[in-house]
C-alpha cells in the first residue's frame, strides 16, 4: 500500500516499527481503545457574559471559566467574538496548504520552516503520532518570505492569530484576576512575539486503531485554545482517571488549561491529559493557538510562600521536556519541578 503524493511517509517508515513491536497490546491498553468508550459534552460557556454590561453576568461568566479549568481543565466557548466566516477562510486555506506535495512542505521553508511529522525518534507505536503540522511562531506570520506560492494565507494568518490573541488573553485574564493578582503583573508576559499556532492534519490511517494521532499529553503553556474539526471526533482527555471522548460542537472552540498555568496557581487550575485518536477512513484538520511566555520568563506561583513548585523560566522547562524525550521517549513535565521532588 502506498500514500499519496501530499502524505509524509508514515505507512512506510512506520509499518515495521509497528509489526516487530512487542508492546502492541500494551499501546491498546495504554491509549483505551474502545468503541464504546464514553462520549463527553464539556462545560460550555458562552463568553457573551464575559463582555455584558451586566455586572451580574460577567461574574456569571467568569465563575464558569475557572470552575471548568479548576474540575474539567477543558471548557468549550461560543460567543466568543470570532466571526465563522474567519474561522471557514482559515480552515479552507489550511486543507490548500496541506494539499501541497510532501516533498514541497517539506523543502520549501514554508511557515519558517515549521513543517513537522510523526515522530521520527519513536521506538515503539505509542511514541508514534500520525499527524503533519506546521508549528508557527506568530513573530512569523508576517514575513511574506515565509509562504512561497500560498500568499493568500498570509493575510488570514494574520487576522485570525490577532483574534485568537485578544481572545486567549481575554480568557487568561479572568483566570489571573480569581486568584487575586492584578493582570497587569502577569499579561505584559505573554504577547505575538511569544506565541504560537499550530496548523495539524491527521490523515486516514489504514492501520487504525493501533497508532494515536497525537500521543497522550499536557499542553507546555498557560492555555490553548482549539478549532477543531466540526465533524471529525478525536479529541480525547483524561477525566477521573478514564479516557472519555469530547463530541464534536460545530459553533464552539475549545479552551484547555497548559502546565505554566497550573504551576502558577499551585494546582488550583488544571492541566490535563489529552491525546488525538486517527479515523481509518477520514482525514482530520484542526487549528490550536498556544498562550506562551517568552523563554526568559520566570513561571513562579502566585502564591510563592506556599507553592508546590520551584520557580523555572520557561525556557528551562521546554529544554528539559526535549531532554526528558530524548531520554525517556516521553515528556516528564510539571513533577519535574516540584519542590520535595
Amino acid at each position: 500500500m502506498t500514500e499519496s503524493n501530499q502524505n509524509p511517509p508514515l505507512l512506510h517508515d512506520y509499518t515495521q516499527l509497528l509489526q516487530q513491536s512487542r508492546d502492541s497490546a500494551e499501546v491498546k491498553k495504554h491509549a483505551n481503545f474502545d468503541q464504546e468508550m464514553q462520549e463527553c459534552d464539556l462545560p460550555l460557556v458562552d463568553l457573551g457574559g464575559l463582555w455584558s454590561v451586566n455586572k451580574e453576568e460577567r461574574v456569571s461568566c467568569a465563575s464558569e471559566i475557572c470552575k471548568a479549568s479548576s474540575e474539567w481543565g477543558f471548557f468549550q466557548i461560543v460567543n466568543h467574538g470570532i466571526s465563522l466566516e474567519l474561522l471557514r477562510r482559515m480552515r479552507k486555506l489550511q486543507v490548500e496548504l496541506f494539499k501541497a506535495p510532501f516533498e514541497q512542505k517539506v523543502a520549501s521553508g514554508l511557515l519558517d520552516n515549521s513543517y513537522r511529522w510523526g515522530n521520527r525518534t519513536a521506538t515503539c507505536p505509542k511514541q508514534l503520532s500520525w499527524c503533519e503540522a506546521f508549528h508557527v511562531p506568530l513573530s512569523k506570520i508576517s514575513d511574506e518570505t515565509c509562504y512561497g506560492e500560498f500568499s493568500s494565507l498570509r493575510e488570514v494568518m494574520q487576522e485570525y492569530a490577532g483574534a485568537m490573541q485578544e481572545l486567549a488573553r481575554s480568557i487568561a485574564r479572568v483566570l489571573v484576576v480569581n486568584m487575586g493578582i492584578e493582570r497587569s503583573m502577569w499579561e505584559d508576559n505573554c504577547n505575538e512575539s511569544t506565541c504560537f499556532m499550530r496548523l495539524n492534519r491527521y490523515p486516514s490511517c489504514p492501520i487504525s486503531p493501533e497508532v494515536f494521532g497525537l500521543v497522550p499529553h499536557t499542553d507546555s503553556d498557560f492555555l490553548t485554545i482549539l478549532h477543531q474539526d466540526e465533524h471529525v471526533g478525536g479529541l480525547q482527555l483524561m477525566k477521573d482517571s478514564k479516557w472519555v471522548a469530547v463530541k464534536p460542537n460545530p459553533d464552539a472552540l475549545v479552551v484547555n488549561i497548559g502546565d505554566l498555568f497550573q504551576a502558577w496557581s499551585n494546582d488550583v487550575y488544571k492541566s490535563v491529559e489529552h491525546k488525538v485518536t486517527v479515523n481509518q477512513e477520514t482525514e482530520r484538520h484542526s487549528i490550536a493557538y498556544f498562550l506562551c511566555p517568552s523563554y526568559e520568563s520566570f513561571v513562579g506561583c502566585c502564591e510563592e510562600e506556599s507553592s508546590i513548585y520551584r520557580r523555572f523560566t520557561f525556557g528551562e522547562y521546554r529544554r528539559q521536556i526535549q531532554q526528558d524525550v530524548k531520554d525517556y521517549g516521553h515528556k516528564v513535565g510539571l513533577p519535574r519541578f516540584l519542590i520535595s521532588a
